[in-house]
């Protein structure tokens, strides 16, 4: 039976990771689970099981991550339910992530997306691995966080600047920038759109397309438009993005990552 790398098989996570690392990996989907979250043996899994931390249950972007994964690779989601979105909540999210890392450990998942890059980002680069670093030792599982792949992703496009959005305020969005920043990739600015943290899957699209519209022409001096916070409905307007830009796209663990060159494969190293 061909498993994930952390079962020595054929489809290694990088490989994975070079099909899904554009996939917005936040949201729930319960008609499709049933049939993705079988037992690790059975014949939908035979290329492995992926374990998926989810920090919100309010939209649908788990359903768009599976859609785009191959045939053979089951997924079992858990959901942690943030409901504030503030610094404190984030800081005092880590034992509740650990607790379903070692659920999901206990199913035998090949390898764990741990989903909602703030919690992480606001360690900062070298808490974030020495965290993950820790919970990968101790369980004996491969993962990673969502804004790890972020980086691999900007990488391995060559991006070098970025202007941000999310639907954070200032003070956690100066948190956003500096992780970036400590990675390698300059932020001409992280923008947030003013909306409250239970509402932000409510933002209708025109709203979203409309500001960051207005955001680039204020900072069009960058490689490229991120878009964090996978509860904002920012895939569809994507392709229309791109076009009035004059940028490609390509979507990052939780939003669109717009640059202006096609990617080379997703190295995913962490």
């Amino acid at each position: 039976m061909r498993k994930l790398a952390s079962r020595g098989g054929v489809l290694g996570r990088r490989s994975l990771l070079r099909k899904t690392a554009w996939a917005a990996l936040y949201g729930v989907g319960a008609p499709a689970l049933h049939l993705l979250s079988a037992p690790a043996n059975a014949a939908a899994n035979w290329r492995g099981l992926v374990g998926c931390i989810k920090p919100t249950v309010n939209n649908s972007s788990l359903v768009e991550m599976i859609k785009l994964l191959p045939p053979g690779i089951g997924v079992v989601p858990v959901f942690l339910n943030l409901t504030e979105g503030s610094r404190e909540e984030m800081r005092n999210s880590y034992a509740n992530y650990e607790k379903n890392i070692a659920y999901l450990a206990s199913l035998h998942c090949d390898t764990i997306s741990i989903e909602g890059a703030p919690p992480f980002m606001i360690l900062g680069p070298d808490g974030e691995s020495k965290l993950i670093g820790g919970w990968t030792q101790q369980y004996k599982t491969d993962m990673f966080t969502s804004s790890q792949n972020q980086v691999n992703v900007l990488r391995a496009m060559k991006i070098k600047k970025i202007l941000g959005v999310t639907p954070f305020g200032a003070d956690l969005n100066k948190s956003y920038a500096n992780y970036f920043e400590a990675c390698g990739i300059g932020v001409v600015a992280m923008e947030g759109i003013d909306v409250a943290f239970r509402a932000i899957q409510d933002v209708p699209s025109e709203i979203i397309y409309s500001f960051i519209k207005k955001k680039f022409l204020e900072h069009a001096a960058v490689d490229a438009i991120y878009i964090l916070g996978s509860p904002l409905d920012a895939l569809g307007i994507v392709a229309t993005l791109e076009t009035r830009s004059g940028r490609s796209s390509r979507a990052t663990d939780r939003g669109a990552c717009l640059g202006n060159s096609a990617p080379p494969a997703c190295p995913a190293t962490n």
